[in-house]
Protein backbone atom coordinates (compact mmCIF):
# COMPACT_ATOMS: atom_id res chain seq x y z
CA UNK A 1 0.00 0.00 0.00
CA UNK A 2 0.93 3.23 -0.51
CA UNK A 3 2.25 5.87 1.90
CA UNK A 4 -1.16 7.37 2.82
CA UNK A 5 -2.66 4.23 4.24
CA UNK A 6 -4.27 5.81 7.10
CA UNK A 7 -5.55 9.04 4.81
CA UNK A 8 -9.20 9.18 3.70
CA UNK A 9 -9.51 9.30 -0.19
CA UNK A 10 -12.22 10.91 -2.36
CA UNK A 11 -12.95 9.26 -5.82
CA UNK A 12 -14.37 11.52 -8.45
CA UNK A 13 -16.92 9.83 -11.18
CA UNK A 14 -13.54 8.83 -13.76
CA UNK A 15 -12.29 7.19 -10.73
CA UNK A 16 -15.46 5.04 -10.20
CA UNK A 17 -15.58 4.50 -13.86
CA UNK A 18 -12.36 3.22 -14.05
CA UNK A 19 -12.52 1.27 -11.22
CA UNK A 20 -16.23 -0.09 -12.04
CA UNK A 21 -14.75 -1.62 -15.53
CA UNK A 22 -11.84 -3.25 -14.13
CA UNK A 23 -13.96 -5.17 -11.50
CA UNK A 24 -16.05 -6.19 -14.32
CA UNK A 25 -12.70 -7.04 -16.13
CA UNK A 26 -9.91 -7.06 -14.11
CA UNK A 27 -7.64 -7.42 -17.54
CA UNK A 28 -9.48 -4.91 -19.61
CA UNK A 29 -7.39 -2.67 -21.47
CA UNK A 30 -6.64 0.80 -20.27
CA UNK A 31 -6.97 1.91 -24.00
CA UNK A 32 -10.49 0.14 -23.82
CA UNK A 33 -11.57 1.76 -20.34
CA UNK A 34 -10.16 5.12 -21.91
CA UNK A 35 -12.75 4.48 -25.03
CA UNK A 36 -16.02 3.58 -22.79
CA UNK A 37 -15.20 7.16 -20.83
CA UNK A 38 -14.16 8.93 -23.66
CA UNK A 39 -10.79 10.07 -22.58
CA UNK A 40 -6.61 9.19 -23.38
CA UNK A 41 -5.51 5.67 -22.09
CA UNK A 42 -2.87 7.90 -20.54
CA UNK A 43 -5.62 9.75 -18.25
CA UNK A 44 -6.90 6.12 -17.28
CA UNK A 45 -2.53 4.94 -16.68
CA UNK A 46 -2.42 7.63 -14.15
CA UNK A 47 -5.73 7.25 -13.08
CA UNK A 48 -4.75 3.70 -12.14
CA UNK A 49 -1.44 3.88 -10.47
CA UNK A 50 -2.79 6.89 -8.56
CA UNK A 51 -5.41 4.32 -7.11
CA UNK A 52 -2.72 1.75 -6.44
CA UNK A 53 -0.06 3.97 -4.64
CA UNK A 54 -3.16 5.83 -2.50
CA UNK A 55 -3.79 1.90 -1.29
CA UNK A 56 -7.67 2.24 -2.94
CA UNK A 57 -6.76 -0.52 -5.70
CA UNK A 58 -4.78 -3.30 -5.08
CA UNK A 59 -3.38 -5.63 -7.89
CA UNK A 60 -3.51 -9.50 -6.95
CA UNK A 61 -4.27 -12.74 -8.33
CA UNK A 62 -6.64 -15.05 -6.94
CA UNK A 63 -5.98 -18.92 -7.52
CA UNK A 64 -9.11 -21.08 -8.07
CA UNK A 65 -8.36 -23.69 -5.08
CA UNK A 66 -11.01 -26.37 -6.92
CA UNK A 67 -8.70 -26.43 -9.79
CA UNK A 68 -5.79 -27.09 -8.07
CA UNK A 69 -7.27 -29.76 -5.85
CA UNK A 70 -7.90 -27.64 -2.10
CA UNK A 71 -11.78 -28.43 -2.41
CA UNK A 72 -11.97 -28.81 1.33
CA UNK A 73 -12.18 -25.42 3.00
CA UNK A 74 -13.25 -24.52 6.92
CA UNK A 75 -12.94 -21.66 9.18
CA UNK A 76 -11.49 -22.12 12.30
CA UNK A 77 -11.85 -20.21 15.10
CA UNK A 78 -8.67 -20.42 17.85
CA UNK A 79 -7.79 -19.36 21.45
CA UNK A 80 -4.29 -18.29 21.99
CA UNK A 81 -1.96 -17.30 25.22
CA UNK A 82 -2.67 -14.04 26.50
CA UNK A 83 0.48 -11.71 25.31
CA UNK A 84 1.30 -14.34 22.54
CA UNK A 85 -1.60 -13.92 20.46
CA UNK A 86 0.24 -11.71 17.52
CA UNK A 87 3.41 -14.08 17.95
CA UNK A 88 1.20 -17.38 17.18
CA UNK A 89 -1.22 -15.46 15.10
CA UNK A 90 2.24 -14.93 12.18
CA UNK A 91 3.14 -18.66 13.02
CA UNK A 92 0.37 -20.28 11.64
CA UNK A 93 -0.21 -17.47 9.11
CA UNK A 94 3.07 -19.12 7.82
CA UNK A 95 0.89 -22.57 7.18
CA UNK A 96 0.77 -22.93 3.27
CA UNK A 97 -3.30 -24.15 4.13
CA UNK A 98 -4.51 -20.77 5.80
CA UNK A 99 -5.50 -18.42 2.93
CA UNK A 100 -7.19 -15.82 5.52
CA UNK A 101 -6.23 -14.84 8.61
CA UNK A 102 -7.41 -12.01 11.28
CA UNK A 103 -6.85 -11.18 15.33
CA UNK A 104 -9.91 -10.75 16.87
CA UNK A 105 -11.34 -9.40 20.12
CA UNK A 106 -14.03 -12.18 22.32
CA UNK A 107 -13.72 -15.47 23.18
CA UNK A 108 -11.20 -16.83 20.21
CA UNK A 109 -8.67 -14.47 19.83
CA UNK A 110 -7.68 -15.57 15.91
CA UNK A 111 -9.53 -16.72 13.12
CA UNK A 112 -8.35 -18.25 9.73
CA UNK A 113 -9.85 -19.81 6.89
CA UNK A 114 -8.07 -22.86 5.43
CA UNK A 115 -7.97 -24.91 2.50
CA UNK A 116 -7.01 -28.81 2.58
CA UNK A 117 -7.31 -31.36 -0.36
CA UNK A 118 -9.61 -33.48 1.91
CA UNK A 119 -10.80 -34.52 5.35
CA UNK A 120 -7.48 -36.48 6.19
CA UNK A 121 -5.86 -33.35 4.67
CA UNK A 122 -7.96 -30.97 7.40
CA UNK A 123 -7.24 -33.66 10.09
CA UNK A 124 -3.36 -34.07 9.52
CA UNK A 125 -3.07 -30.09 9.78
CA UNK A 126 -5.28 -29.47 12.66
CA UNK A 127 -3.60 -32.46 14.77
CA UNK A 128 0.63 -32.40 13.26
CA UNK A 129 0.53 -28.48 13.27
CA UNK A 130 -2.20 -26.26 14.19
CA UNK A 131 -2.64 -28.29 17.69
CA UNK A 132 0.92 -28.68 18.53
CA UNK A 133 2.27 -25.19 17.95
CA UNK A 134 3.42 -23.49 21.33
CA UNK A 135 0.46 -21.06 22.14
CA UNK A 136 -2.65 -22.80 20.99
CA UNK A 137 -4.61 -23.46 23.72
CA UNK A 138 -7.83 -24.89 22.07
CA UNK A 139 -9.38 -24.50 18.85
CA UNK A 140 -13.02 -25.29 16.88
CA UNK A 141 -13.35 -26.17 13.42
CA UNK A 142 -16.57 -25.11 11.24
CA UNK A 143 -16.10 -26.94 7.82
CA UNK A 144 -17.63 -24.90 4.48
CA UNK A 145 -20.27 -26.84 2.70
CA UNK A 146 -21.22 -24.40 0.20
CA UNK A 147 -20.46 -21.01 -0.48
CA UNK A 148 -22.90 -18.62 -1.00
CA UNK A 149 -21.26 -15.52 -1.37
CA UNK A 150 -17.70 -14.88 -2.41
CA UNK A 151 -16.60 -11.18 -3.08
CA UNK A 152 -13.53 -9.30 -3.27
CA UNK A 153 -13.66 -5.60 -2.99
Amino acid sequence: MGNHANAVFQMDEADERIVAALQEDARMPFSEIARRLDVSPGMVRQRFNRLVEMGVLQVAVISNRLVLGHSFMAILSIDVDPGRVQEVAEAIAEFDEVIYLVVLAGTFNVMAEVSCRDGDHLLEFLEQRLGRLDGVRRFESFVHLRIVKEVYV
